[in-house]
C-alpha cells in the first residue's frame, strides 16, 4: 500500500471478480447485451472521486498496449494482430455491420448519441453510449462479437473505483474454441500486467496533479 499527500491511499487491487458483481448493478447495458455472456470481470486500480469517470474512458481510449504496454503484452497483441493479418481474422466482411450488426441499433434513444466524444486512438472499438459512470463500446471479427463495459462503482468509503467487464459472443465452434484457447493468456499474461500498468499511470497521474503541501 502506498501513500501520497493529502491522504490519498493507493493499493494494489486488480483482481478477478465475480460475475454477480457486474450482473447485480443496474447497468444500462443489461438492456442491450442480453444475449451475451460474461467472459470476465475485473477490478480496476482507479480509485476515484465521482466526477473522474470520463478520466478512466479517456485512459482505455489512449491506450495502444503495442506501444505503452509491458514487454509481454505488445509481443502478444503484435502476435494476435499478425495472425489475424494471416488469416484474416480482422476483414472488413467480419467486422461490425457485415458479419454482425452493430448494437448501435439497440441502445436506447436517450443514449444514442451520449458516446461520439470518444474516440479510440489503437484498440477497434467501436463506441456504443457514456454515462456519468458507465461506457460500452463493442468490436467483432471472425472469432467473436464484443463489448467492452467500463462501470464506475462506489467503494463504500465514499470514493470509487473502476470495474471493467467483456462480455461475448463467440462466432460457431471456432469462436468457442479460439475464446476457450486464449483464455489463460488473457487471465495470466495480458490483464495482470496491463492492469498494473493502467495502476502505475493512474497513480502518476494523481501525484503530478496534487497540490504541493506548505512548507513547514
Amino acid at each position: 500500500m502506498l501513500a501520497f499527500p493529502y491522504g490519498t491511499v493507493w493499493k494494489a487491487d486488480h483482481v478477478r471478480l465475480p460475475e454477480d458483481t457486474h450482473t447485480s448493478r443496474p447497468w444500462r447495458i443489461h438492456e442491450i447485451a442480453g444475449d451475451f455472456r460474461i467472459e470476465d470481470v475485473w477490478q480496476l486500480p482507479t480509485p476515484g472521486g465521482a466526477e473522474d469517470f470520463r478520466r478512466l474512458v479517456e485512459a482505455f481510449a489512449d491506450a495502444d498496449p503495442e506501444e505503452n504496454g509491458p514487454a509481454i503484452v505488445r509481443w502478444l497483441f503484435a502476435v494476435r494482430w499478425k495472425l489475424g493479418e494471416l488469416f484474416g481474422w480482422d476483414d472488413a466482411d467480419d467486422g461490425l455491420g457485415a458479419r454482425v450488426p452493430t448494437l448501435r441499433d439497440r441502445v436506447p434513444a436517450d443514449l444514442r448519441d451520449s458516446a461520439t466524444p470518444v474516440d479510440f486512438r489503437a484498440l477497434p472499438f467501436a463506441p456504443l453510449f457514456l454515462r456519468d459512470d458507465e461506457f460500452a463500446g463493442e468490436i467483432a471479427n471472425r472469432t467473436m462479437h464484443g463489448i467492452l463495459h467500463l462501470g464506475w462503482v462506489p467503494d463504500g468509503t465514499g470514493r470509487y473505483r473502476g470495474q471493467m467487464a467483456v462480455l461475448v459472443k463467440p462466432n460457431g465452434t471456432f469462436g468457442r474454441l479460439y475464446m476457450a484457447a486464449i483464455r489463460p493468456f488473457r487471465h495470466w499474461l495480458v490483464y495482470p500486467p496491463m492492469l498494473r500498468h493502467i495502476e502505475r499511470a493512474w497513480r502518476e497521474a494523481d501525484a503530478s496533479s496534487a497540490p504541493t503541501p506548505p512548507a513547514a
